[in-house]
């Protein structure tokens, strides 16, 4: 699989705690922080579900 790096853009204030729980379970903590996960269907999704908070590249 390959490589995606995610960093978090914008807040989760005021986000639902499922929104806030995803980021976290990404491995995100602040706004700017990124890491670089194997991009598998798991993660696919959750980045799915928190794209308005988050900008993708592919490694």
């Amino acid at each position: 699989m390959a490589k995606i790096k995610i960093t978090q853009v914008k807040s989760i204030i005021d986000r639902s705690e499922r929104q806030k729980r995803t980021i976290q379970a990404l491995g995100l903590r602040k706004i700017n922080h990124s890491v670089e996960v194997e991009a598998n269907a798991a993660i696919i999704g959750m980045i799915r579900k928190v794209n308005h908070l988050v900008a993708i590249e592919s490694i």
